[in-house]
């Protein structure tokens, strides 16, 4: 039987968007969520249990702000910019079928954007969030994205953020990263 121990880190992935419906890369066009994801977004407060979080914070982006919003958290989120999705620059509203039309095998987590991030400085910012939930007195609530939550959930258990392709993640899901004794782990991962 699995020992838990310290505080449990609890990831929420955006509701359903045009973009993620077609597959187009998200960064920063803020693209909202549509009805069936808002409907979505509020069902997360009943699996959220009302429950209280020491923190709760949020990408700067509409789509998380709204689903937090809708899950019954808008009024305790804090905005984090390192929770903001991937730069994806010059392939920004682009899927990757279309990418790989102009650059065959085109792979984003060794590839990274032209004009926009590589995995590991999306790395380094879900790095600087980490440093601070391990900081946190309590359990904590986290909205965001899901190329961001994968490096996250990467980087959590000491992979390089290039791993977080391992870690599939669809919208209006949830996650949670805690500690089992001394050892960082994943307890849960991509649950409806």
């Amino acid at each position: 039987m699995a020992h838990r121990t310290g505080h449990e880190i609890v990831l929420v992935r955006h509701g359903e968007t045009e973009w993620s419906l077609s597959g187009q890369h998200t960064g920063t066009t803020d693209v909202p969520l549509t009805d069936n994801g808002r409907r979505v977004a509020e069902s997360l407060g009943e699996r959220l249990g009302g429950r209280e979080y020491a923190v709760v914070m949020s990408s700067p982006l509409t789509r998380s702000l709204e689903t937090a919003r809708l899950a019954g958290y808008g009024e305790e989120v804090a905005i984090r910019e390192e929770l903001r999705e991937w730069e994806y620059g010059a392939y920004e509203g682009l899927s990757t079928p279309q990418i790989r039309e102009e650059r065959p095998g085109w792979w984003l987590w060794r590839d990274g954007c032209p004009d926009g991030e590589t995995a590991a400085e999306v790395g380094e910012r879900a790095d600087r969030v980490i440093a601070d939930l391990r900081e946190i007195d309590g359990d904590a609530l986290v909205f965001a994205h899901g190329h961001i939550l994968r490096v996250l959930a990467a980087r959590w258990i000491g992979l390089g953020p290039e791993c977080g392709s391992l870690f599939g993640l669809e919208t209006a899901t949830l996650g949670s990263l805690g500690w089992e004794r001394e050892t960082a782990v994943i307890w849960m991962w991509n649950a409806p």
